[in-house]
């Protein structure tokens, strides 16, 4: 990839005719950007427009990516006839690549799953299936990652460690996450996006080095004052 290369989108979003969002510029920055807003604002339709996927809504505008694309659900999509360690290589094999199961392994460890790779996905909890999803997304190489809520099924400590795992299994690279929740957003996020009322609002993020300390006071006080307006505009 030509690192000079911009990496966003801009342009307006429609739906059945109806303006969605208002003429907006994202551009997208090594580190972490996250965009969170009330359900149904549009938040998970630009994520698919920079995957490249269909969205069921109208776009006039324009979309630069790098040549590779990560892509994290909520959901890990594990195929349960597949081991962990087939499952990792999957997205490479479905590219017509040949995956380099050392490689493989390698990812497998560095998201706290050495050994695990004969295993099927049945045997693992929550966690380890969204560590699973982590390696895996790793495993494409990918300039760009985007994230669509993949750590809200998760119990607070676990989305707690995968936040972290994250955060550092992804440095260097340019990450988009979506999601509903202010204090993640705020946590992990160099540059915060409010998408409410249609419109692309820039959020002042804590100062500081994330992800930020959950015990963090001001973490605290400014997700709250982030919910508050989030509900405003739902």
């Amino acid at each position: 990839m030509n690192k000079s290369r911009p990496v966003g989108l801009k342009g307006t979003i429609s739906l059945d005719g109806v303006p969605l969002v208002k003429p907006f510029v994202l551009d997208l920055a090594p580190g972490w950007t996250c965009l969170l807003g009330p359900s149904g604002s549009g938040k998970s339709t630009i994520l698919r427009l920079l995957a490249g996927l269909d969205t069921g809504t109208g776009f006039d505008g324009s979309v630069s990516v790098p040549d590779r694309v990560g892509w994290m659900a909520q959901s890990d999509l594990m195929q349960p006839r597949l081991t962990v360690l087939q499952n990792v290589m999957l997205i490479e094999t479905l590219a017509g690549r040949r995956p380099d199961e050392a490689r493989a392994h390698d990812l497998l460890s560095r998201v706290g799953l050495d050994g695990y790779g004969a295993r099927l996905p049945a045997t693992l909890s929550g966690g380890q299936r969204q560590r699973v999803a982590l390696a895996r997304t790793l495993m494409s190489d990918a300039d760009l990652i985007l994230l669509d809520e993949p750590f809200s099924a998760l119990d607070p400590a676990t989305r707690a460690t995968m936040q972290e795992l994250a955060h550092e299994q992804f440095e260097g690279r340019t990450v988009l996450l979506v999601t509903h929740d202010p204090t993640e957003a705020l946590r992990l996020g160099s540059r915060i996006w409010l998408l409410a009322g249609g419109a692309l609002v820039s959020v002042s993020p804590i100062a500081g080095d994330t992800p930020h300390d959950l015990a963090d006071p001001a973490l605290s006080a400014e997700a709250a004052n982030l919910l508050v307006s989030i509900r405003g505009a739902a």
